[in-house]
């Protein structure tokens, strides 16, 4: 318990300073202050610190301390002022005595110094007696502070098998108390659990093993409790926790080992190479990589037939088929297995072997397997041109099982749309169906179906079938040759070279021969005997008006057998050629020059015919056009005049155009009738109303609206054409225009439409309908 105490005041001399005064300081007798003997120039303050204990618990406010002047003579007029951190919140001062209080409990841990200010000053006057002088109030320490860890949880680990003392964390934890003062922050580590497989040094708090050769295997995780206690460790000191989770890290020390010396696997016939026939595991108490492991297989039988790789993800060894198994052939197979650690650590070398073996026995079962050809692929060859039925070649299948069940062939007709070949379902023999033609196709790809009878079971294999070729086409011109001669040719030149080819192909290279048919006064060819011949003249002084092409026969032989030839005809045109044999003309226009026109003339005849057919052209173009007259010829002239107007109409819904009426009816005229070619003097006019009498004739009906329109000054311009229907007399049913109907409909009698028969009996119901509504 902390007990309320006066703090202790000493004094310093300060040389500037007057009037100073000692004060009693607690713990020095007087006696032992009378003994001393005090040399000083100036009066002045003197102290040195003051002391207070922190987080006091009395009542009240904790004294600090007293300030006094000399010249106080304590009759009140001497005011003391103070100053600096905390003063007037923290620290309070009696003006008139002096007396410095604490107002609040303090923490060291919060402030632990603080430097005020002091000076004394005459009350009345305000004159300075004191001239201000700083002092230090510090705060004592207590232990109040437990100290603690920088974590409340800490994660360790340390490999397994590690000798006593290994090292495994170190841990800190800090006190917040005064290190200078007394024993509160002085820290001592101790274990409180985790022994005996863990303890700590109690001063640096470094955690090492208390046990060797922990077993990972055996126990994986550890909890520790680590403790913290100041006051060194002593009865009444603070104390903090912190937990510790420690990990044992694995190494490799345990070995892999079969659970079983044998197994038992098996696998039918029909698994295809690659395939798995099963998985064998061994154990190993390791994790990670310590625990990976590798299979191999040391002898056996079988061990050209099966093989085992490893899993990297399961660690398991997966035994694979390695060749094509046959139950009839053989049925059970034997492997030594062995399995062994990818990284062994020399350190527990002394803990192997790491590896281990166990034998594997595989049975083969039996599978109906589909039959079986001969060869993987068939290649046939056959002679063009063969007649339907010709063997091509056999195709040979066995059911590879026991039972040996027999097979019948086919052919996949989707590899022989053509339909060319036929095969004998029994034997396997391919025969053809229709002659083949190896220069439309060389090779025919077929596959030939297997099929056992009983089962059903199916095998194909390819069956490529190559045509031999047979000499069946005649040689023919290599290309399309335009050979001319020169009129100036002289005999024996060299016109044209040909060559040919052949769409067969010879056994050893094409041989061709070329001759002529028949003796030719003209011309004559020369064998290169390289597959290839010349055109050489017989004679010269050729002209284009006694001929103007020769057709030349020539006759093109193989060597094969049997020898094809064919005669292909050269045609061989006269031409006008210049000195080097440059040819300049040749027949065509030779034939035109017969005549007598040059060139010049030729190019002026096209010319006038060209010339000609645009003038036509024209001509037709302009007889399209009507030239426009003139809506009035002279100003002057200002009679009626018919004019002549090229735009037409508006048809029968203008009705603002002139009268057709009056037009077939010239002896109707209207006396009132306006000039529409000037300006009408009167603006608005009277509109007189013609009287309409009932079975009045349209003509008559028509010739009132025209006058009617023709005096209204808002009519359409002069140049407007008016178009009126005319219906004419004679009709049964009259007009049924709304134009001469009366004002009102009520005054028309609509039981006539009854009578016009089927027709009609629709638009009657409609008005007679509405007349009865009406009168009702």
């Amino acid at each position: 318990m902390i007990t309320n105490q006066l703090a202790l005041l000493t004094l310093l001399s300060i040389p500037e300073w007057s009037s100073a005064l000692i004060r009693p300081v607690p713990g020095i007798s007087a006696a032992e202050r009378d003994g001393r003997t005090l040399h000083r120039t100036k009066r002045g303050w003197m102290w040195n610190s003051f002391f207070l204990l922190e987080e006091w618990t009395g009542s009240g406010k904790q004294y600090v301390g007293k300030l006094h002047s000399d010249m106080d003579t304590e009759d009140g007029s001497v005011k003391y002022v103070l100053t600096g951190d905390g003063a007037g919140t923290i620290f309070e001062i009696d003006e008139k005595s002096g007396d410095i209080h604490a107002t609040r409990r303090l923490d060291r841990e919060e402030k632990a110094s603080y430097t005020l200010s002091a000076k004394a000053i005459n009350k009345t006057s305000g004159q300075v007696l004191e001239r201000a002088s700083d002092f230090i109030i510090k705060i004592h320490d207590i232990n109040d502070n437990e100290p603690k860890f920088s974590k409340d949880t800490y994660v360790a680990s340390v490999p397994e098998m590690s000798s006593i003392g290994a090292f495994v964390m170190r841990v800190t934890a800090t006190d917040a108390d005064d290190e200078s003062y007394g024993n509160s922050a002085k820290l001592v580590y101790s274990i409180l659990q985790g022994q005996p497989y863990f303890s700590v040094e109690p001063d640096t708090g470094v955690i090492r093993t208390a046990l060797p050769n922990m077993i990972r295997e055996n126990r994986e995780h550890y909890q520790v409790v680590i403790q913290a206690k100041d006051m060194a460790g002593q009865m009444g000191g603070l104390s903090g926790t912190a937990t510790v989770n420690i990990t044992l890290l694995d190494v490799n020390n345990s070995p892999p080992r079969f659970p079983h010396s044998a197994y038992h696997l098996s696998t039918p016939e029909s698994a295809e190479v690659g395939s798995s026939v099963g998985r064998i595991k061994a154990n190993d108490a390791d994790a990670g990589v310590n625990a990976e492991m590798w299979y191999s297989v040391l002898d056996g039988d079988g061990q050209d037939v099966f093989s085992i790789v490893t899993d990297a993800t399961s660690q398991e060894g997966v035994i694979t088929v390695k060749k094509p198994l046959d139950y009839e052939s053989k049925r059970t197979y034997s492997l030594r297995v062995q399995v062994t650690n990818t990284h062994v650590d020399p350190q527990f070398g002394h803990l192997g072997p790491f590896s281990d073996t166990a034998t594997v026995r595989i049975a083969v079962t039996d599978v109906d397997e589909p039959p079986v050809f001969g060869r993987s692929h068939y290649i046939f060859e056959v002679d063009e041109n063969a007649p339907p039925g010709s063997s091509v070649g056999t195709v040979s299948a066995r059911d590879p099982d026991a039972t040996n069940h027999l097979v019948k062939y086919t052919i996949d007709r989707h590899t022989d749309l053509e339909r060319l070949f036929n095969i004998n379902s029994n034997n396997g023999t391919i025969s053809t169906l229709q002659a083949l033609d190896r220069e439309t196709s060389k090779w025919h790809n077929i596959s030939v179906l297997a099929t056992e009878i009983s089962t059903s079971l199916q095998t194909r294999v390819p069956v490529f079938i190559k045509v031999q070729d047979v000499n069946d086409n005649a040689p023919e011109f290599a290309m399309y040759y335009e050979t001319f001669v020169c009129e100036n040719a002289k005999a024996g030149e060299l016109i044209q070279t040909i060559s040919a080819v052949d769409t067969d192909e010879p056994v050893v290279a094409h041989k061709f021969v070329f001759s002529l048919s028949t003796v030719n006064p003209n011309f004559t060819i020369f064998d290169n005997e390289d597959n290839t011949a010349r055109i050489l003249t017989r004679r010269g002084g050729f002209s284009r008006h006694e001929m103007s092409s020769y057709l030349l026969p020539v006759v093109i032989s193989d060597n094969d057998y049997p020898i094809q030839s064919s005669t292909s005809t050269l045609t061989v045109r006269v031409c006008a050629c210049d000195r080097s044999r440059n040819v300049q003309t040749c027949s065509t226009e030779a034939l035109l020059l017969s005549a007598g026109l040059s060139t010049g003339a030729l190019v002026a005849i096209l010319l006038c015919i060209i010339i000609l057919l645009m003038i036509v052209v024209l001509f037709a173009a302009l007889r399209r056009q009507k030239k426009k007259e003139p809506l009035i010829i002279s100003k002057e002239d200002v009679r009626d005049n018919v004019v002549s107007y090229n735009d037409e109409g508006g048809g029968e819904e203008d009705t603002q155009a002139f009268d057709i009426g009056t037009l077939r009816n010239p002896e109707v005229i209207d006396t009132n009738k306006m000039r529409r070619d000037i300006i009408p003097e009167m603006l608005f006019p009277f509109r007189r109303i013609s009287p309409i009498k009932d079975n009045t004739d349209v003509r008559d009906f028509i010739n009132c609206r025209l006058q009617d329109n023709d005096s209204d000054p808002t009519a359409p311009p002069y140049d407007s054409l008016a178009t009126y229907a005319y219906e004419g007399n004679g009709s049964l049913a009259e007009s049924l225009s709304s134009l001469e109907s009366s004002a009102t409909e009520g005054d028309q009698d609509f039981d006539y439409l009854s009578h016009w028969g089927p027709p009609f009996k629709k638009l009657a119901d409609m008005y007679i309908g509405k007349e009865t509504q009406r009168e009702t």
